[in-house]
């Protein structure tokens, strides 16, 4: 039930977390007039849910989540044998993380010095938890190995917290799903939140203004957990 609840609300994290429009409005902004409907972000959530229900059932549970894990795995296992190696593994990362740079470069937006000192110490981290993860020492990963230090690491971490969260607030009739009723009442409730003025449209400034607000929070909660 653990595993199943992580996964859920991460998948909850995602899709909610992926229609933010203090960050990516623009995107949902189909006709480009600088203000986001409640149809258009309907419209752009829609497609991110569908691509999240890999059996098109609209739910969105742990079979779907295994799917899109499958094919995660089989993204990065190169050679098709059934394990990911570290090189794999940081592979895929390098890949990820230039497609990242490419768009950012096309929204004219430059990679800054603190992203750039991640990217180092995150190669450190990750075969650290290679090396936890690969429990029969074999030098590869299972889908199974690599799926337990996925949830594991979301179990650990402040995102995995703020999944749970989210999930709770999602899957509102508690069944460890989520239905694309569930989900777009979430929706509609995020957009009544960013709307400010109640004017049935989300502007840049409101967007800016939830942003900052968000941005607030954030550096609260790090202050709370560094002065523990």
């Amino acid at each position: 039930m653990r595993k199943t609840i992580l996964s859920l609300s991460a998948a909850a994290l995602a899709l909610t977390g992926g229609v933010a429009f203090a960050q990516k409005g623009e995107r949902a902004d189909v006709n480009g007039d600088g203000v986001v409907t409640l149809a258009e972000m309907q419209a752009k959530s829609a497609e991110r849910f569908a691509r999240m229900d890999s059996n098109s059932d609209g739910v969105l549970n742990t079979a779907d989540r295994q799917a899109k894990m499958a094919e995660h795995f089989a993204r990065i296992d190169a050679d098709n044998d059934g394990e990911v190696t570290q090189a794999e593994m940081q592979a895929a990362h390098e890949a990820r993380r230039a497609e990242r740079a490419e768009r950012m470069a096309e929204r004219g937006v430059e990679r800054s010095e603190r992203m750039n000192r991640r990217g180092g110490n995150r190669a450190e981290r990750m075969a650290e938890r290679f090396a936890a993860a690969d429990i029969d020492n074999s030098g590869g990963l299972t889908m199974a190995e690599m799926q337990a230090m996925h949830e594991a690491r979301g179990e650990r971490g402040q995102r995995g917290k703020r999944g749970m969260n989210r999930m709770a607030q999602v899957d509102t009739n508690g069944d460890q799903a989520i239905s694309k009723a569930e989900f777009d009442a979430q929706v509609a409730a995020r957009f009544a939140r960013l709307d400010a003025d109640g004017n049935g449209q989300v502007t840049v400034e409101e967007r800016e203004a939830a942003k900052a607000e968000r941005r607030a929070k954030w550096q609260e909660r790090r202050a709370a957990r560094q002065a523990q």
